[in-house]
């Protein structure tokens, strides 16, 4: 399966090919694996929560595990080989989804904070998902509004990055499941147990 958000950026590198091939039949060769990466990785497989609890948003490594203003950040860095569709940590209802413009700074940096990035917000959490020194483009689903369920579809980020999950005051890092360094799996690993 490929995410929604995929479907254009695999199409467009279709063209690729058929542009190289007035270059030369070399051309052409390397440039037909173009789609087939560009749809792996928009690739969207199914995923099932391994418990109760809060899931992960996306695929990848964790690597930030901070207090912030008195309430806890789990963020996911997301590799090129790593599924990019993001999946809501909780369910609920989505209170408001805001759309910031910034930089493209790395997202494994610091600085990543200043990024372009969407934040959802939903009964007390807020997933936010930051696009990096490559990614242009942060596609969310769900609207303000609507009724979500945990390990749905958040959305996807175009050529990858980090997700976020900002926790309610009430969870401790005594609630969390992981730490900086663990691989997680969106919508499936769980990453808080409340106590």
């Amino acid at each position: 399966m490929i995410a929604r958000a995929g479907a254009k950026w695999t199409a467009a590198a279709c063209i690729v090919p058929a542009v190289a091939s007035f270059h030369s039949a070399a051309a052409f060769f390397v440039a037909a694996v173009l789609p087939l990466l560009v749809a792996v990785f928009f690739r969207d497989p199914e995923r099932e929560p391994d418990g109760p609890g809060v899931v992960s948003p996306a695929d990848g490594k964790v690597t930030v595990v901070r207090e912030e203003d008195g309430r806890l950040r789990v963020g996911v860095f997301m590799n090129l080989h790593d599924v990019h569709v993001n999946r809501l940590p909780v369910g609920g209802t989505v209170s408001s989804v805001v759309h910031h413009d910034g930089a493209h700074r790395p997202a494994f940096s610091k600085d990543s904070d200043r990024n372009e990035r969407t934040e959802t917000r939903l009964d007390g959490f807020e997933v936010v998902q930051i696009a990096g020194a490559f990614a242009r483009r942060v596609t969310t689903y769900p609207e303000n509004g609507d009724t979500v369920e945990r390990g749905e579809r958040l959305g996807v980020i175009a050529f990858g990055s980090r997700a976020d999950v900002v926790f309610p005051p009430s969870y401790t890092r005594d609630d969390l499941r992981v730490e900086e360094g663990d691989r997680v799996r969106a919508g499936e690993t769980v990453i808080a147990v409340r106590k």
